[in-house]
């Protein structure tokens, strides 16, 4: 099925084009039932025979279903159109975080303020069992009021709990879309045990998002290279720069905290994205007292 502008889809009217990427292509949409633009991800039909890539499609639709949080894009319905399977969800207006990257970095208070709204994300999704393990700028969106949203989990893993664990068993011996030896994710933003296609967990969505506020707080990455080849080595064997060795005003917390997060062993590393958010928070005593005290978990305060 070619799509278009102007194709209906189910009660879905394509308006244009957003994006393209491994996990499908992604449309803006007018929903004619309740007046509304979305945003809908569609499965290439060329690809729709592919098991893998189907159980990945189905996995994100599993995994942005079961989150509900404030910087996590909103998944609306999953369906089917023919042979055309699409999600319809949120349609974030604004810039991806990688458009706001600027030589010399962000000012402090703003590389908190997005550090501390992705670390509750991650909070969130981790504690419902959801590693992103793809988490990186061009995955971030900035509204244009400036709020963060957490997009694109095609690549997440829904871990099992106890009450799912035959399930999961199952479909693992089925399909195995998360086992030792498959690698995913984006090179620049992976940790040690992603590229050595090692099982991930949710401390490996932390070191990403160290990666990320290394890159906020000085506009460049800390490990470089001019291959991806060289990238995963630099991951794998390099130390950073400290963060204040280039920018003299960023305070020694915030080295502390990106330091940790990017530890090459996840047993080093911060537990939990909650940790992080309080962390965060504690650099800057202002943000104390900015929607509340400290960070929450997904269903309740401390």
């Amino acid at each position: 099925m070619s799509i278009s502008p102007g194709t209906r889809l189910g009660t879905y009217e394509i308006v244009s084009p957003l994006g393209a990427g491994g996990m499908g292509e992604v449309y803006r949409a007018k929903d004619l039932r309740l007046g509304r633009e979305v945003a809908l991800k569609v499965l290439p039909a060329g690809v729709a025979a592919d098991i893998g890539r189907l159980a990945r499609f189905e996995r994100e639709a599993r995994a942005v279903a079961a989150l509900n949080h404030p910087n996590i894009v909103v998944l609306y319905a999953v369906e089917d159109e023919g042979d055309v399977r699409f999600l319809a969800m949120e349609l974030v207006e604004g810039k991806s975080l990688d458009q706001y990257l600027i030589p010399g970095g962000l000012p402090l208070g703003r590389v908190l303020e997005i550090g501390i709204a992705l670390s509750e994300a991650l909070t969130a999704a981790h504690e419902k069992g959801v590693v992103h393990r793809d988490l990186k700028p061009a995955n971030v969106m900035l509204t244009r009021e400036g709020h963060v949203k957490v997009l694109d989990f095609g690549l997440a893993k829904l871990a099992a709990t106890d009450s799912d664990m035959d399930l999961a068993q199952a479909a693992t011996q089925a399909i195995p879309l998360s086992t030792a030896g498959l690698v995913v994710g984006t090179v620049p933003y992976m940790s040690p045990e992603q590229i050595r296609g090692k099982v991930v967990d949710a401390r490996s969505d932390l070191f990403a998002l160290g990666i990320i506020l290394y890159e906020l707080a000085v506009g460049r990455r800390p490990y470089d290279g001019a291959t991806a080849a060289d990238v995963s080595s630099a991951i794998l064997r390099d130390t950073p720069d400290p963060l204040p060795s280039i920018r003299p005003d960023l305070p020694e917390d915030l080295e502390r905290i990106v330091s940790r997060c990017l530890e090459k062993n996840p047993r080093e590393r911060f537990q939990t994205a909650l940790d992080v958010c309080n962390e965060l928070r504690r650099v800057d005593p202002a943000l104390e007292h900015k929607q509340g005290t400290k960070c929450k978990k997904a269903a309740a305060e401390d």
